[in-house]
């Protein structure tokens, strides 16, 4: 067998307009589509649906190949409607791959599940709304709702959709965050006060080295790479820890630099390129540190430290006490290479450090990201031009979700200035994450699911797991654009709420509606859809969300469900005028205004063309800490980085061998966006036409006795005594660090279990599963692909 793969010498380049051509062909909308992406994060035009980069505001073409497929992808000529559902049952359709599922269009008008027929049916908005207020209004307890977000949801509607669960008595706000950068969060919250990065995009053209950790921007943020191509040809030393050699951080071709487009020319984006193994980055980092601390006191910040700082000492003792056998076994880098990165980092007047999932998806991720931050205190690297902390988010509005309040731990300042704005008392218990709320809808504590976009069934670990918790709701309500895998996952009620899309007009009774977002950097911007919607009986998540308010508020009583506190919140929620602010989303606006801070002038501040920024007390040396300082962590390595048994962990096998566990991480296609599959390749690394693949070490796969192409069966390893296991994953020779083995995601998302998360983050361990392999024992049924 052979399935022997040929990587590109260097991303980006004509293979990227090729895909983005190709992609906009297949849309049926191409004309629209051609246009769409000239106003592609443009002043006057809309937020890419893709990443939360930020905006280049310079320049016609401000779009990438995965922002040119995210565009295409929403805009399509094709449509979902009342005579598909009634060509195909639930049972049908859940047959079919995410990919199909999606690829057969845009959703067309809502429909309502018969469990008697297992078909969606036709309902109106009305009933749907009612259907909505009548269940909400019969729970014996808020809690029992769970109110989910995708990162694409605008301010605007995450922040009504936030209003509206919290009056009616929850703060059960699992959302996309809990499952990618919700250590991020914690880390910096605990280190330096605020939960975002301190940079800005301006920084990235100052600084003199920048380090990338734990992500593969050529894929997932691929506008990113013009901001590292820039900073390398400008000299920045561009250092990469990342498990996998990915070629864009080694090579990379603007598709805007005609020589690059059409030559073999490529500017070089790692300067040093190190693969620790997963879990390794903190031994990683730890090892800079204990270089600088030992070998070159003259490079650590001692001003900055007395005046800004909390528990250096206790820091330093611990980094002193850490062995380099320590340092070298758990990160699987020599000491001459840690130390030729600590050289860089430490001699450089300006350094942002950036990060993504490859450092937030393991049972330690807030200590490794927080050892990064202790590196940055030690040499003062953070509040200066070109120094500070990046974090990477992921889906377009992600932050801004946070911001607006999706949070099921809101602070008690937060709540605080809605309670005097609203006159009354909104809940401070803490709320369901999205592992809790799986959980809760398991046991079925939980009796409703509603979705502000997303896809949680296929987003969220431990598959069979999380279908059944979600096929326990008793009412499932999806709001979307497009059919995916949690719209089957019922067997009571169900609601599909089709909606606009980024790219869409959305007209209401005041007019032309914007819609505003906030990248990584915390820079807010409006953003306008100009094409023309889909369907009639698409209306704006807004829209939804303010007719799902007033109806419940206005549909029945439900202030005798609880106590006191659920009267005022009855009274204040019957105050509002949902409707008047779907009719104008600057009156909601003028509520974030007045309810959460840096939000001043809001409506007249998104008319500049680059929007406003909010600001970033870390980066001023406000620290919102305990200590009011920021805050070195003096944590030991951790004993072993994988999440559910010891690293010298062992399985029995059927015939009486032993099987070495290998760590296994879960990670995206070039084909891919988070949950939705554009196409079954994967250019970057090789692969054309498949996603189950298993990507491995030559000697590695030598000591298992497997062969190229061979497919084999995978099997977690977990303390909960539950057998975790997918089939027929074809093996890639692949250059990645011995006992390390990597797979796409959402194919290997049963291998999680529900139990794995991080610590402090409740992250599902995603970057660090524990798993056998064995050769395949049953045959692969392939499904069409469409």
């Amino acid at each position: 067998m052979s399935n022997h793969i040929e990587k590109p010498s260097k991303a980006g380049g004509f293979p990227s307009i090729q895909a983005t051509l190709s992609h906009v062909l297949r849309s049926q909308r191409t004309k629209q589509n051609l246009k769409n992406l000239l106003r592609v994060n443009q002043t006057d035009g809309f937020d890419c649906p893709g990443c939360a980069w930020g905006d280049n505001k310079h320049g016609a073409f401000q779009f990438c190949e995965n922002g040119a497929k995210a565009v295409a992808w929403e805009s399509t000529g094709k449509g979902v409607g009342s005579q598909f559902f009634a060509e195909h049952s639930v049972r049908q359709l859940a047959k079919q791959t995410d990919y199909w599922l999606e690829y057969q269009g845009r959703l067309t008008e809502p429909m309502r599940y018969n469990a008697a027929t297992d078909h969606y049916e036709p309902v109106s908005w009305n009933d749907a709304f009612s259907i909505i207020a009548d269940k909400l209004n019969s729970l014996s307890n808020p809690n029992q709702v769970e109110f989910y977000t995708s990162g694409r949801a605008s301010n605007e509607a995450s922040y009504l959709y936030q209003l509206f669960g919290r009056l009616y008595g929850t703060n059960n706000f699992p959302d996309c965050s809990n499952m990618c950068h919700e250590a991020s969060g914690v880390a910096l919250t605990k280190a330096i006060g605020i939960g975002k990065g301190t940079v800005v995009l301006n920084d990235f053209d100052a600084a003199e080295a920048i380090f990338v950790f734990g992500q593969n921007p050529g894929t997932n943020h691929p506008r990113m790479m013009n901001a590292l191509r820039k900073a390398a040809k400008h000299g920045c030393k561009i250092v990469t820890f990342n498990n996998l050699k990915e070629v864009a951080l080694e090579k990379f071709a603007s598709p805007q630099s005609p020589i690059e487009l059409l030559t073999p020319a490529a500017t070089t984006i790692s300067h040093q390129y190190l693969t620790p193994k997963l879990g390794g980055d903190m031994a990683a980092v730890r090892g800079m540190a204990k270089y600088i601390i030992e070998q070159r006191q003259d490079k650590i910040d001692h001003g900055f430290i007395e005046q800004h700082s909390a528990f250096f000492n206790e820091y330093q003792q611990s980094v002193k006490r850490t062995s380099w056998q320590q340092i070298e076994q758990q990160s699987g880098l020599t000491r001459a290479d840690i130390i030729k990165a600590a050289i860089l980092f430490s001699g450089s007047k300006s350094v942002i450090s950036c990060w993504a999932m490859g450092l937030t998806q393991h049972k330690h991720s807030v200590d490794i990201i927080r050892e990064v931050i202790n590196l940055h205190l030690l040499c003062g690297q953070i509040g200066k031009p070109g120094a500070g902390l990046c974090p990477v988010r992921g889906h377009s509005n992600v932050q801004g979700n946070r911001t607006m309040g999706i949070n099921e731990k809101p602070s008690n300042e937060f709540i605080a200035h809605f309670d005097n704005f609203f006159e009354t008392r909104l809940p401070r218990q803490a709320g369901h994450n999205v592992v809790e709320a799986l959980k809760a809808l398991q046991t079925k504590d939980s009796k409703v699911l509603i979705c502000l976009g997303g896809n949680l069934a296929a987003a969220a670990p431990d598959t069979d797991f999380t279908y059944q918790a979600i096929r326990n709701a008793e009412l499932n309500v999806q709001i979307s654009t497009k059919l995916n895998r949690s719209h089957l996952q019922v067997t009571q009620d169900a609601l599909i709420l089709p909606c606009l899309g980024r790219t869409e007009l959305d007209i209401q009774r005041s007019g032309i509606q914007k819609i505003t977002v906030e990248d990584t950097f915390s820079m807010v911007h409006a953003s306008t859809g100009m094409t023309e919607p889909v369907s009639e009986l698409c209306l704006s998540e807004i829209d939804i969300v303010a007719q799902m308010a007033n109806a419940t508020f206005h549909h029945r009583d439900f202030s005798q469900r609880v106590g006191s506190h659920q009267i005022n919140n009855q009274n204040a929620a019957i105050k509002i005028d949902w409707l008047a602010l779907r009719d104008d989303y600057g009156l909601i606006r003028q509520l974030i205004q007045n309810t959460i801070n840096g939000f001043e002038y809001y409506n007249q501040r998104i008319e500049q063309p680059a929007g406003f920024y909010l600001g970033n007390s870390a980066a001023r040396f406000v620290w919102h800490t305990q200590t009011k300082r920021a805050e070195f962590n003096p944590s030991n390595l951790p004993d072993s980085v994988i999440a559910d048994c010891s690293s010298d962990a062992q399985l029995q096998g059927s015939q009486g061998t032993q099987q070495p566990i290998l760590l296994l991480q879960s990670l995206r296609s070039h084909d891919q966006y988070n949950t939705t599959i554009y196409g079954m390749d994967d250019r970057y690394r090789g692969i054309k036409g498949k996603r189950n693949i298993l990507f491995i070490n030559p000697q590695d796969a030598q000591n298992l006795n497997l062969v190229e192409g061979q497919l084999v069966d995978l099997q977690s390893i977990a303390n909960d005594n539950v057998v975790r296991k997918v089939f027929g994953f074809s093996v890639v020779l692949y250059d990645i660090p011995q006992g390390n083995i990597a797979a796409y995601y959402p194919e290997t998302n049963p291998l999680v279990s529900i139990n794995s998360v991080g610590i402090d983050s409740y992250t599902p361990t995603s970057k660090s599963i524990p798993v056998t392999i064995t050769p395949s024992t049953k045959p692969v049924i392939n499904v069409a692909q469409g």
